[in-house]
């Protein structure tokens, strides 16, 4: 109903040009941002331009449920003998409205966090670097083409390294844990612009459709494999698909809470969304090659993640850290998910991931609003906060549940989801880990509410004192969300099944 609405409201000209105006708006308001004379008016800007981006993003999703074949093709200057496009059909519309909907959410919260963690004189330009992060991630989930796919990749990247290096205001880790997320995402966008040169003389083309229509004739072509396996390994990176993950519990543990926040919400999600691209729209699950991957690499890595992860979470006294490695465990089951290589599977891959959003949105989120109001960051740091900060740590809470996968919650729907395609699949061994990883997440999530409701406050005069309003509103949504969505999810089930009939060129799923 809703976007339906927005569709018959909206201008001609928005509807024509929705899917580029995601990306064009941040890129073009970036520069705007760096020569704004305050730091007050550039978050003000950025706040524009990000809801205009989650604008086009939903309008964008609504064409696509409504247009015959559910795919829209966008030719960047009208140029096709380039072939330089933007195509997203229901897989990436869905990427887009996650991550333009967290670029807003986390947007309106940031100014708190954003006084606190980095010097008055640099607001401008680091708002500037984020909404580059912003359009580069977008421009990854919207692009047809495999060489601009590499160019949106490095634009978020380069931008985030200095996003991260800006919470050396508070902790000079952040210059190391920049250095290493350098050095990773320069090794992952090596590999990955390999394997498209690879792909790129086996094939002679960069457009991903066009790629996909050649490759079948040339499964059996040495260079196509190793192109296949380069890409792979690069977008692994990206994802922090365990053991490719070291960079990321640094990387979220010093970087300004709002950087946190927003990368933990999007980035690795945008390069899960590449990787099931490839895996499943350009490449084929029928090919050998491919089969093994699913079987003897990604179905193992996946199950290594989430038992690994979650063990070394448990044993963690930074909650930073904790929710680090807890996102590395998670993504462990959207890798599960996808390397059944069904229909039901990839689903549950991307319903995982949607709902991951908003789980570790929330708990990111709170955690910036604890650091705020109370400077603290550590298990016993949280002790009593629940009779201090009862609004703050009661969506914590949620978002907790959430993430162990209590009945009711959004996390719950997810796993369930991923529980019914194992069995399909044979798969009923890996259900096993799946509950054996949810139980550690009891372990770990349960210390630390342990902590917040039932611990006497680790300083006994500390006075009562919730997170800002700016902060509670953004925070109490994703909180909500993650109720609504466990209780009613038809919509994110919708997107999540959609998406994946569109990644194996299916019709839509039931």
């Amino acid at each position: 109903m809703i976007l339906e609405l927005l569709l018959t409201s909206a201008p001609d000209w928005a509807i024509r040009h929705a899917a580029v105006l995601v990306v064009v708006v941040p890129l073009i308001m970036a520069p705007i941002l760096a020569l704004s004379p305050s730091g007050r008016l550039a978050w003000f800007l950025a706040l524009l331009a990000t809801a205009a981006s989650t604008y086009f993003a939903i309008l964008t999703l609504g064409i696509v449920q409504s247009t015959p074949g559910g795919i829209i093709e966008y030719w960047i200057g009208n140029w096709y003998l380039i072939g330089i496009e933007f195509r997203v059909d229901a897989l990436n519309a869905m990427i887009l409205l996650i991550v333009s909907g967290m670029a807003f959410l986390s947007t309106v919260f940031a100014w708190p966090t954003i006084l606190a963690d980095v010097e008055k004189q640099k607001i401008s330009l680091f708002l500037c670097a984020f909404l580059l992060c912003f359009a580069g991630l977008c421009g990854v989930a919207a692009t047809g083409d495999a060489f601009n796919l590499f160019v949106f990749l490095e634009i978020s990247s380069l931008s985030t390294y200095v996003l991260v290096a800006l919470g050396a205001r508070n902790d000079r880790r952040a210059l190391p844990a920049a250095f290493d997320y350098l050095i990773m995402g320069t090794l992952a966008a090596s590999f990955y612009i390999i394997g498209v040169g690879f792909l790129y003389a086996a094939t002679g083309t960069l457009n991903m459709a066009e790629m996909a229509a050649q490759l079948p004739a040339l499964a059996g072509n040495r260079a196509v494999q190793v192109g296949f396996a380069f890409i792979v390994v690069g977008l692994g990176l990206k994802a922090a698909m365990w053991p490719l993950h070291q960079w990321l519990p640094n990387a979220y543990s010093y970087s300004p809470s709002f950087v946190t926040m927003f990368l933990a919400a999007t980035a690795t999600k945008v390069a899960f969304y590449a990787l099931i691209r490839w895996l499943f729209t350009i490449f084929n699950p029928d090919y050998s090659f491919e089969q093994a991957i699913f079987t003897w690499v990604l179905a193992p890595l996946g199950i290594a993640a989430m038992v690994i992860c979650s063990f070394q979470a448990v044993f963690q006294t930074d909650v930073r850290r904790m929710l680090a490695y807890s996102s590395v465990a998670q993504v462990g089951y959207m890798i599960l998910g996808i390397s059944i290589a069904t229909a039901a599977g990839v689903s549950a891959g991307l319903l995982h991931l949607f709902n991951h959003s908003l789980m570790k949105g929330a708990l990111f989120m709170a955690l910036a609003g604890v650091c705020l109001t109370y400077k603290g960051t550590t298990v016993r740091d949280f002790a009593g906060l629940g009779r201090s900060a009862p609004f703050t740590m009661s969506a914590f809470a949620i978002a907790g549940l959430s993430l162990i996968g209590v009945p009711l919650t959004a996390g719950f729907m997810s796993k369930l989801q991923l529980g019914y395609a194992l069995f399909d699949h044979g798969w009923w061994w890996a259900v096993l880990f799946v509950v054996f990883s949810s139980f550690l997440a009891v372990f770990y999530v349960g210390r630390l509410l342990q902590a917040i409701f039932f611990e006497a406050p680790a300083n006994p005069g500390r006075h009562r004192k919730e997170a800002p309003l700016i902060v509670l509103v953004p925070l109490w949504i994703l909180a909500l969300a993650n109720i609504y969505f466990g209780i009613d999810a038809s919509f994110p089930v919708g997107l999540a099944n959609d998406g994946a009939a569109a990644a194996l060129g299916l019709e839509a799923l039931q």
